[in-house]
């Protein structure tokens, strides 16, 4: 294909790389060329999409391909959608939401959508205070993904009911604006409205049946009781609903870097850590949806 050749010209003598490593990049994406002309009949770079790659991974994988060799393609790979978005040959990298295979690594864990779903329809929360407070940092954890740390410190005053945002202030003391949807408004407002027979001096927003700020340990003990009766993940902990926000927001089309200002991480390598899946996984997904497989 001509944009391989126009790339490899460019990495050559504008970039000054050695022979050699032309030679492995040209190499890489005449082999990519070639699987998505077989496997998917597309004969544009532009036409890809992460599935695509994700697919080629696990069809390098399958045919014993190094995971050093892999990780070196999708280098190559990488640069190449550099150079196409550079030069307009493409709207979008498809590289954003993929990672290098690296197995080594603990994966987050994450609740499933289903078992979620049932947390908020099948489980039934306590009509009082208590009941109607642990139902919210249940909901406000897995819908923005916030820490615990962050929910425990959360003030009335952070939240803008008229643009449907909260203020948080993370780690460094540095603030991020995260918004949320209509369920969670409905539910602050419940919240709300039961506090008030609680405490009204108090500028924090959760707070004990006593009138008091909550603390971490009620926190986890909370979300550790109400997923146990939804699921069998090993960890129930507040940082779950995060991963399993992160999870989520990914799975239905959220951009890396859009998940990354929400989580407010400071580099976007701490939120590629959500395009986690593992070689298994991607395995059975590949057995399930493609026709060759």
């Amino acid at each position: 294909m001509p944009h391989i050749f126009s790339f490899c010209d460019y990495i050559s003598h504008q970039k000054r790389y050695s022979p050699h490593t032309v030679t492995a990049y040209k190499k890489d994406l005449e082999q990519f060329n070639q699987f998505l002309l077989s496997d998917f009949q597309i004969n544009s770079f532009s036409e890809v999409n992460s599935s695509m790659i994700r697919s080629w991974i696990v069809h390098l994988i399958e045919n014993d391909v190094s995971t050093r060799s892999i990780n070196r393609k999708i280098s190559t790979l990488k640069s190449f959608y550099k150079y196409l978005l550079k030069n307009g040959e493409v709207e979008n990298n498809p590289l954003l939401k993929v990672v290098t295979p690296k197995t080594s690594k603990r994966l987050p864990v994450f609740v499933g959508e289903s078992e979620i779903s049932d947390l908020f329809s099948e489980v039934e929360y306590k009509n009082d205070y208590e009941g109607i407070r642990d139902e919210l940092i249940l909901e406000f954890l897995y819908a923005t993904g916030i820490r615990l740390i962050e929910l425990v410190n959360l003030e009335i005053g952070s939240i803008d009911k008229n643009n449907s945002t909260i203020k948080v202030v993370g780690k460094r003391n540095k603030e991020r604006i995260i918004p949320f949807g209509d369920k969670l408004a409905t539910k602050i407002s419940k919240y709300l409205k039961e506090r008030e027979k609680v405490n009204t001096k108090e500028v924090h927003l959760f707070l004990t049946k006593n009138g008091k700020k909550i603390y971490p340990k009620l926190v986890y003990r909370t979300v550790n009781y109400y997923l146990s009766m939804v699921t069998t993940v090993s960890k129930k902990s507040p940082h779950v609903l995060r991963h399993t926000f992160a999870t989520h927001m990914l799975n239905n089309g959220a951009d890396l870097n859009s998940i990354k200002e929400i989580l407010g991480h400071a580099n976007l390598s701490a939120t590629q850590v959500y395009t986690h899946n593992t070689i298994e996984k991607l395995k059975n997904i590949h057995k399930q949806a493609h026709p060759k497989a």
